[in-house]
């Protein structure tokens, strides 16, 4: 397979190395070699993939802070008084550069496919505005190379939000119209469909974003944007949601894959062992010691149903029920998340049951969804090669259902081929495949602070969470629907512990974890994890709620939620060179 997306020519790699709006890119290279034949059009375009999510952090990241997951320490987002105009980074712009470089110039060439690679470079436009319009709110246009004399444009203030995202609709829509390679067998290249499926997913951020932020005015937009999804969704073919021959294996191994599955991935990094390009999913999962050290809150694992399609939280008894009878006949995307009954790791070729393990995960919901079950070398050191999905086709069923359940159009036929489909492929039977919910679930209407009561916008929301966790969609579908205290009050709970004690995490006879207090007990398993839950409070430390029983609860230190953080501030030595550009609300 061809990793050309991480080819970037050295002439052009050398003239676009500057990173500030007030810096003027000069054109090192033949003009006409580059743009006087489709094959430099080609190579000039590959240096835009760099905008894509890199492996180096991971879109398997991008779910730590937020309401899912329970880690280690507190992100800078999150901490009090962390985030500042001084601490505030993002406001780059040498990609926006390069790119308006090659747009200009590719116009005026004679090369017959020009539009399709201008369609490459308008896409990635509309990528770039997507990522600070998220950040920051209102940020200048800019549509043209800038001139290093043109003061009027470097220094001047910036533009409105939301006709910015109108140029970024634009610019999706060129892409759609005028990129010529409709699919990609490997699913590597920018499509027809990968512009499709990117503008579900933008457009279903500025619906919920003009609908819910009720401050800007901008409500009565918001239903133009949900048609786009909608519309732009039903011209997406040639999918489909990938099966395994093993139904408690078709969601997982999407994500365990070297060559990614062309029935559902729309866009993947492919990543390549003999080019020495890795990902480190194994480590930042199941190190100790390395990373974040994220695991799934009890209160998010609550949301998975039964497998016959009926609440967890219905049952009476669900917020006592220990773990080894409560992940059994669940949603069975839980146990490809999840460590939990059956599930083996290999140690140097051999096959070992591997329970939840108390030295590397918080809550005992430890995650699966991006490792390798062989332990060495990926454990260790940041050697994963399984391809990095970017873009599914469940994303775009999602974006569409939730857009249909916003615009009160959704109807039983479209609810199976979308929330259906997503929960036959779990192994979820009953009627919730194929009959719209008339009820909304409590626990749901709690979760979400009273937000969202609609029982298909509910069950719609309930599905994207288990179906996208660890893929990093989820702090910015906190942020549109305009539940930003999530990030902060949510709690990091895990496991209900029944009393202090050893226990059997996947019932196969031998004691996994010995929760204590005070002095460190003795066991005959010498394997097993030892828990310190005493009462004694502080940043880092694991309790029990209800002392020497209950849920376990940890403390990574104190989060804060203020509603400025919708947007980051514009950095300080930016806004000291541009004083125009002016800092937003809060942060003043």
């Amino acid at each position: 397979m061809k990793n050309i997306h991480y080819i970037i020519p050295f002439l052009l790699l050398a003239a676009f190395t500057s990173c500030n709006l007030d810096e003027y890119p000069v054109d090192t290279a033949s003009n006409q070699a580059i743009f006087g034949s489709a094959t430099g059009l080609e190579l000039y375009s590959n240096s835009f993939y760099n905008i894509l999510p890199g492996t180096d952090v991971g879109v398997f990241q991008g779910d730590d802070a937020s309401d899912l997951v329970a880690r280690n320490g507190v992100d800078t987002y999150l901490s009090v008084n962390a985030l500042s105009p001084a601490t505030s980074s993002g406001w780059s712009w040498g990609a926006l550069r390069n790119i308006n470089y090659f747009i200009e110039n590719a116009q005026t060439s004679m090369v017959a496919e020009k539009n399709n690679y201008i369609g490459v470079a308008r896409f990635f436009r509309a990528l770039f505005y997507f990522d600070k319009v998220t950040r920051f709110g209102d940020v200048p246009w800019i549509d043209r190379t800038i001139e290093i004399t043109d003061s009027v444009t470097l220094y001047g203030p910036r533009d409105d939000r939301f006709m910015v995202m109108d140029k970024v609709l634009e610019d999706l829509d060129f892409a759609i119209e005028n990129i010529t390679l409709t699919s990609d067998a490997s699913s590597t290249r920018i499509t027809k469909n990968v512009a499709r499926a990117y503008k579900t997913r933008i457009a279903l951020f500025e619906a919920s974003f003009r609908k819910y932020h009720v401050e800007y005015g901008m409500s009565g937009t918001a239903n133009e944007w949900f048609q786009e999804v909608v519309n732009t969704a039903n011209e997406i073919t040639g999918f489909s949601l990938h099966q395994a021959a093993q139904v408690d294996r078709s969601y997982r191994e999407i994500f365990i894959t070297k060559s990614p599955f062309a029935d559902e991935t729309i866009l993947a990094v492919a990543l390549d062992a003999s080019l020495q390009v890795f990902s480190s999913a194994n480590r930042r999962f199941i190190s100790p010691t390395y990373g974040n050290r994220p695991s799934l809150t009890r209160n998010f694992v609550n949301t998975y149903l039964n497998l016959d399609g009926t609440s967890f939280t219905d049952n009476p008894d669900y917020k006592t029920t220990p773990f080894v009878e409560e992940v059994k006949n669940r949603d069975l995307r839980l146990k490809q998340t999840v460590r939990l009954g059956d599930y083996h790791r290999t140690e140097n070729g051999v096959p070992v049951v591997a329970p939840p393990n108390f030295n590397q995960t918080f809550t005992g919901y430890q995650p699966i969804k991006w490792c390798y079950d062989e332990r060495f070398p990926y454990d260790d050191e940041s050697r994963n090669d399984n391809a990095h999905i970017i873009m599914r086709y469940a994303e775009v069923l999602l974006n569409k259902a939730e857009a249909l359940a916003e615009l009160g159009a959704m109807t039983p036929g479209q609810w199976s081929e979308t929330i259906g489909a997503l929960r036959a492929r779990a192994g979820i039977t009953g009627s919730t495949l194929t009959s719209l919910p008339t009820q909304a679930d409590p626990y749901l209407v709690n979760y979400y602070k009273g937000k969202f009561t609609d029982p298909v916008l509910l069950e719609v929301i309930r599905e994207r969470a288990v179906e996208l966790v660890f893929e990093g969609l989820r702090p910015d579908d906190l942020r549109r629907w305009h539940l930003g205290e999530l990030f902060a009050e949510s709690p990091m709970n895990g496991m209900y512990v029944p009393g202090l004690g050893e226990y059997d995490l996947n019932s196969d006879g031998i004691m996994d974890v010995y929760f204590y207090q005070g002095t460190k007990p003795e066991s005959s398993n010498p394997a097993i994890a030892f828990v310190d839950v005493s009462t004694s409070s502080g940043a880092g430390r694991l309790q029990l709620s209800n002392g020497t029983s209950g849920e376990i609860f940890f403390n990574p230190g104190v989060r804060e939620w203020l509603d400025k953080k919708y947007l980051y501030p514009i950095p300080e030595s930016d806004l000291i060179r541009n004083p125009a550009l002016g800092q937003n609300p809060g942060w003043e």
